[in-house]
């Protein structure tokens, strides 16, 4: 796909949008090691561990909104933007809107199991 084109439910960013979002993911993703190497030199109790589920889900959703070239804010809100940063198009069929709003809800979901799997992870680990 050369050029990005609103496909309901499927696709609602272009490339600027997307490279937005892997910005995002990496931010998330900086905060989470920095998060873990903090807990981890205080030598915080287990239980402050789970503090770290946060920017994991920062990182979470920036990597699957990239990944699958749709923004769930934007699917919420019935827009989309496939052109330079800050050019928002309405989405104008409620059918399209329903598809868009459904896809937001798993990028939801799936970037809450991602970083609650992470978290887990962190928790278990015998530091």
């Amino acid at each position: 796909m050369s050029e990005a084109q609103y496909i309901p439910g499927t696709c609602n960013l272009g490339k600027s949008e997307v490279r937005r979002r892997q910005l995002v993911g990496l931010v998330g993703l900086f905060f989470s090691l920095s998060s873990l190497i903090g807990l981890l030199a205080v030598h915080a109790d287990r239980s402050a561990r789970l503090g770290i589920f946060l920017p994991l889900l920062v990182a979470s959703v920036g990597y699957v909104q990239s990944r699958s070239r749709f923004c769930l804010a934007y699917g919420f809100a019935g827009t989309f933007n496939l052109g330079k940063l800050g050019d928002i198009s309405r989405v104008s069929d409620p059918i399209d809107r329903a598809a868009d709003r459904k896809t937001a809800l798993t990028i939801l979901g799936k970037s809450f199991l991602l970083a609650a799997i992470a978290t887990g992870v962190v928790y278990a680990l015998p530091l």
